[in-house]
């Protein structure tokens, strides 16, 4: 009697409990899902993803990307044609990703894989970014240089997080599309926020000032690096890296030269290359003051904020509705939309939008919410169909292999929209042949619809690699210890010494 009158008012409890969280089901979904993540994967893969993709690439790369542009036009004071080559130069250690990554997998640093190289990483971009901030002009390549490094710094702690997202896309097969949905959402996040905040911070301390701020992400990469626990290899033989080297290259070329990864490789490529990347000639067209709306700083930072809104509702409207779906089909749908999007910047630099009345602010705020959006459905398949391309034993290498080819397209798009721009005279204040630039960049974006059947068919739920190129290496070069890589505790840590 005495346990069912305990019972039944604990059951009452559950009850009231479930009726309140039924009111609030949208608000406690997400904190379910990663929960579940982080039972699925353990809470260290999630908070590593958090850091990195959120707080680094997302905040930090938010600062940086609003804070670089002010700095090239106003302390450098460089032509838009210019500063979109430059951009892409800054981009190259994202190209040579594929480097950082046989480092981390093969060539241990004082017993270490993995730790090491995020205390270099936090170190490089702490250097770089203070010598921007501090020194009163850098010349141009001295700035180029240290911006360089920095990126170097975030391309080297990303390595590492892809790596465990290759890793457990292919133990946890199902929850491939839930970890890159993880990853958007938090970089979207940090995005959100730190773009919010980068025009009133580009205002206050001006832009080498924000390079200063950018040091604090830095500093927590530093910080992983020191609280990342691994296996300890103190009799570890550098005699074996050649041949590990060898292996990891024969291993890579035996996956590529499998069909549908080289054609999955060159899609990739492609998709990116034909995406032109103009996005210097519309950030001076919009902060003109006599032919473009002469928006402010912190209006520059609203308006990516909105952005970074728009690529979150992106990730949350693949994870829910479009993550189950093939890739064929939605990547149709999604280089056509993203097309048509950029017929919205056509609008705005004719100036259509006034004769509607609908002010410049307003209509820009569609327009990248929109673009950011589609951008991110475009994306995120495209990765997930990247980590399922890995074979196991070289996750880390491999996937970073396929990052570096999507960044050589993102480098080519890049100087392609550079050589663009210069080739129709849009510079400071001529903006004639603004509205050619994005014609000539929309017709552009949907030509990779001609060769959309170099992708899978398949969906994110079925394996693309043959079973034996996913278990074999696992099983044979993976000792259970090795294959998990945790964060631990402050506290932990503490308590050890």
């Amino acid at each position: 009697m005495g346990d069912e009158s305990v019972g039944v008012p604990n059951e009452a409890v559950e009850e009231e409990d479930e009726s309140r969280r039924g009111i609030c089901e949208p608000f406690w979904a997400p904190v379910d899902w990663i929960k579940m993540l982080a039972m699925e994967m353990h809470w260290s893969f999630v908070f590593g993803v958090v850091v990195v993709y959120g707080i680094s690439q997302g905040l930090g790369g938010a600062l940086t990307q609003v804070g670089t542009e002010y700095y090239m036009k106003d302390v450098q004071q460089v032509q838009p044609s210019e500063a979109q080559i430059y951009s892409g130069i800054t981009m190259i250690p994202w190209i040579i990703k594929l480097l950082w990554g046989i480092l981390t997998d093969v060539v241990p640093l004082f017993g270490y894989r993995r730790r090491p190289y995020f205390i270099l990483a936090g170190m490089l971009g702490i250097v770089s970014m203070l010598l921007i901030s501090l020194h009163e002009k850098l010349h141009i390549a001295f700035a180029l240089v240290a911006l360089t490094a920095g990126a170097t710094g975030v391309a080297m702690a990303d390595v590492t997080v892809d790596a465990c997202v290759a890793e457990n896309s292919i133990s946890h097969p199902s929850l491939a599309g839930d970890m890159q949905s993880l990853c958007a959402v938090s970089s979207s996040i940090g995005n959100f926020i730190g773009f919010l905040i980068s025009g009133i911070l580009v205002h206050l301390i001006g832009p080498k000032g924000v390079f200063g701020l950018v040091t604090i992400p830095f500093a927590l990469i530093f910080l992983v690096g020191i609280l990342l626990t691994e296996p300890h290899m103190p009799n570890f033989s550098y005699r074996q890296v050649k041949q590990m080297l060898l292996d990891a290259g024969k291993s890579m070329w035996t996956t590529l030269k499998l069909p549908y990864v080289w054609r999955s490789c060159l899609y990739m490529y492609i998709a990116f290359m034909l995406s032109l990347n103009i996005h210097e000639g519309l950030f001076y067209w919009y902060t003109d003051s006599k032919r473009g709306p002469h928006f402010s700083q912190e209006t520059v930072g609203y308006i990516s904020s909105i952005g970074s809104l728009g690529a979150f509702l992106g990730a949350i409207l693949y994870q829910y509705v479009l993550k189950d779906h093939p890739f064929r089909d939605l990547l149709f749908w999604a280089q056509l939309l993203y097309g048509l999007s950029g017929m919205l910047d056509l609008v705005l630099v004719l100036r259509l939008n006034l004769k509607f009345g609908i002010p410049d602010y307003f209509f820009v705020v569609i327009d990248d919410g929109v673009s950011q959006m589609i951008n991110n459905l475009k994306q995120m398949p495209l990765l997930v169909l990247s980590s399922k391309l890995c074979p196991s034993g070289i996750e880390g290498t491999f996937f970073a292999l396929l990052m570096s080819i999507e960044n050589v397209g993102y480098l080519s798009s890049s100087w392609g929209g550079g050589f663009l721009l210069h080739m129709l005279k849009v510079t400071r204040t001529e903006f004639d042949n603004l509205w050619l630039a994005i014609l000539i960049r929309n017709m552009l974006r949907v030509s990779p619809l001609c060769v959309l059947f170099l992708v899978p068919r398949g969906n994110p739920n079925s394996a693309i690699l043959p079973t034996e190129m996913v278990m074999s290496s696992r099983d044979e070069n993976e000792s259970p210890e090795n294959e998990s890589i945790e964060l631990v505790s402050l506290i932990n840590n503490v308590d050890a010494r």
